[in-house]
C-alpha cells in the first residue's frame, strides 16, 4: 500500500471512495434516499479543484493499492471555523469498507498531521456524525470529544461531534502499544 499526496487524475478515484464509503458507513445514519442518490461526478468537480488547489497549508493524501486503485484519502488544513481553539482540522479520511480495520487509516492520518505540524499547528479537530463507528478510531488515536453540534443532511437533523488533540504531537499516542 503506498500513501502519496493527491495528484492530477486522482480525483475520480477519490470521488469513487468518497461516494461509496459514505454509502457503506453512513447507511441506516443519514437518510437512505440521500444516499442512494450520491453519485462519483456530484463529488468529481470538488476534488479536482482540491487537487489544483496551492493552498500550502492543506494536503490531501491517497492510499493506492500496488495495481493503481485508490481505496482511501485524507486531507486537512487549517480549521475552518474559527469557533474553537484549533488551528488544525482534519477535513476528512474514508476508506472502502474492504480495506478498513487494516492501519490504513492511521498512516493516512498521520501523513495529515504531520503535515499539519510542519505548518506550525499545534492542535487538531475533526468532526464526525455521532453514530459514525469511526468515532471509536478518533479515540483510539487520543482525540476527545470536545463539541457537538448539529447538521442537516437528507432533509434529517443529525448531531456531529468535534474530537479535539490539546496536543498534535500526541496524535497517535494511544494506540501505541505500551513499551
Amino acid at each position: 500500500m503506498l500513501i502519496r499526496r493527491a495528484r492530477e487524475g486522482d480525483a475520480e478515484g477519490i470521488a469513487h471512495v468518497h461516494t461509496e464509503s459514505w454509502k457503506t458507513t453512513y447507511r441506516g445514519i443519514v437518510p437512505d434516499d440521500f444516499l442512494d442518490h450520491l453519485t462519483i461526478e456530484s463529488r468529481l468537480s470538488h476534488w479536482e479543484k482540491t487537487i489544483r488547489s496551492d493552498e500550502e497549508d492543506q494536503i490531501l493524501v491517497v492510499a493506492e493499492q500496488d495495481h493503481g486503485n485508490i481505496v482511501g484519502f485524507a486531507c486537512g488544513g487549517k480549521e475552518r471555523e474559527g469557533k474553537l481553539p484549533y488551528d488544525g482540522e482534519l477535513y476528512a479520511i474514508y476508506l472502502l469498507k474492504e480495506v478498513q480495520q487494516k492501519g490504513i487509516g492511521q498512516q493516512l492520518a498521520t501523513h495529515v498531521v504531520h503535515h499539519l505540524q510542519t505548518h506550525n499547528m499545534k492542535r487538531l479537530i475533526i468532526w464526525a456524525l455521532e453514530r459514525n463507528p469511526a468515532c471509536r478510531f478518533y479515540e483510539k488515536m487520543g482525540g476527545t470529544p470536545v463539541q457537538t453540534q448539529s447538521l442537516r443532511i437528507g432533509g434529517q437533523d443529525l448531531i456531529e461531534v468535534g474530537y479535539g488533540w490539546e496536543d498534535l504531537s500526541l496524535f497517535g499516542e494511544e494506540s501505541l502499544p505500551d513499551c
